[in-house]
């Protein structure tokens, strides 16, 4: 695919296996977690690994030496956003993504459809996980927000989108995605792919699979021409992104089709029921090379976070932690908690007792109460360090916990305390 010297920068390896270390644990059926290493460019990643996101090249509130101190072992930015502001080739001309915002270590962006179609659809930041009575009626598949205007339109070559920052019309295709990708410089990169979500119908979620596996084979195409055109810089890898909806046909074909292709990796993407989230990534992870590191996109909940390191997910991001942190709720063992409560106003005490974090050793819950409520922006950067910082450690605790055979005591300990 690439020459050799430039793709051996990138590599994944399996360390451990859930089964081997924990054998008959955990009910029936084969239990894809594992530990690994994914070796890029800018340095490695010890999988399972949570990836803070960092949106327009900016953990939101959070600088980026924070960012390395709380233990993130990498950064995920957005190829949508930083497409339309400030422009990929401002990034190019920066030497790259880590290089702009001066961040040493490995980097992902993702390919900017899932901002294209959600916000296209006037959904913005949520995608429904509930399926509707009413799927497969006419019409169902071109469903907008209530109050809202498509600015997403699909053909078969890409998509047209409108700006929601100024209303700019745009051009989305793979190959357009894959130079965007590439100059915007991340150790890994996402393919194009069409989100589907749990409103559309089954015949929609068909049409939409041939249409990923078909963009999937051009970003591959171009993603070569690219990588020998640009050979002065790191090489990128590319993952594929598996669709599928709740279908587990779909899943397991997709898995099967894109997992054929010459993809360094795989992100596991599109609408998932949280109910069956552990069945379908299963269904993914039966199909799939074992070789190659699988990302599962936009999860940060303990229990969604455990339910996937079983079922074999390697890295994970989410924008959960600190997006929440700006309304005052606080990670703690015992459940996430809202720092603007009045019991709060005198509690000297850290946020989380024992919590190693920076806002954790130096500040008490009653002076960031006092921040929130006086609107000082600083609360948000603190609160949003410990929830970050809580969730790294909490997939650095279950890769340890893999490795030394006491996955299952630690999942039942965390999520029976943390859901109590």
């Amino acid at each position: 695919m690439h020459p050799q010297s430039q793709q051996s920068s990138f590599s994944f390896a399996v360390h451990s296996r859930l089964e081997d270390t924990t054998p008959g644990a955990g009910g029936p059926g084969p239990r894809h977690g594992r530990t690994g290493t994914i070796t890029t460019p800018h340095g490695e990643i010890r999988t399972p690994a949570f990836i803070p996101v960092g949106t327009k090249a900016s953990v939101k509130a959070v600088l980026p030496g924070a960012i390395a101190e709380l233990g993130a072992q990498a950064l995920l930015a957005n190829a949508y956003h930083l497409y339309l502001q400030p422009g990929a080739d401002v990034l190019d001309e920066a030497g790259g993504l880590g290089a702009f915002m001066n961040w040493p270590g490995p980097t992902f962006t993702d390919s900017g459809g899932f901002q294209v179609m959600s916000l296209g659809s006037g959904f913005k930041k949520v995608i429904t996980m509930n399926v509707p009575v009413d799927a497969d009626k006419e019409g169902a598949d071109d469903r907008v927000a209530v109050g809202k205007e498509r600015l997403a339109h699909i053909d078969d070559d890409g998509v047209w989108f409108k700006s929601h920052l100024n209303g700019d019309r745009h051009r989305f295709t793979p190959e357009i995605s894959m130079q965007v990708q590439h100059q915007l410089g991340a150790d890994i990169m996402f393919a194009f792919d069409e989100l589907t979500t749990l409103m559309n119908s089954r015949g929609y979620q068909e049409e939409s699979l041939e249409r990923t596996r078909l963009w999937a084979l051009r970003c591959i195409a171009e993603h070569e021409r690219l990588t020998d055109e640009r050979s002065h810089r790191p090489y990128q890898a590319l993952f594929g992104v598996i669709q599928g909806a709740q279908y587990e046909d779909l899943r397991r074909k997709a898995s099967a089709d894109l997992g054929a292709m010459d993809f360094d990796g795989f992100g596991i993407g599109g609408a998932l029921e949280k109910e069956n989230l552990g069945t379908i990534l299963g269904w993914c992870s039966d199909e799939l090379p074992e070789n190659k590191p699988r990302h599962l996109l936009g999860i940060s909940e303990p229990d969604d976070l455990f339910t996937g390191i079983e079922n074999g997910a390697d890295t994970f991001d989410c924008v959960s932690p600190t997006r929440v942190a700006r309304n005052s709720a606080f990670y703690t063992p015992d459940g996430r908690w809202n720092l603007s409560n009045a019991r709060f106003k005198r509690d000297f005490t850290p946020l989380v007792e024992g919590c190693d974090c920076y806002t954790c050793t130096h500040y008490t819950r009653a002076y960031i109460h006092h921040l929130f409520k006086a609107k000082e922006m600083v609360s948000a950067t603190l609160i949003s360090i410990h929830n970050e910082r809580f969730v790294v450690r909490m997939v650095d605790d279950a890769r340890a916990a893999i490795d030394d055979g006491t996955f299952y005591d630690l999942k039942a300990e965390v999520l029976g305390r943390y859901y109590a």
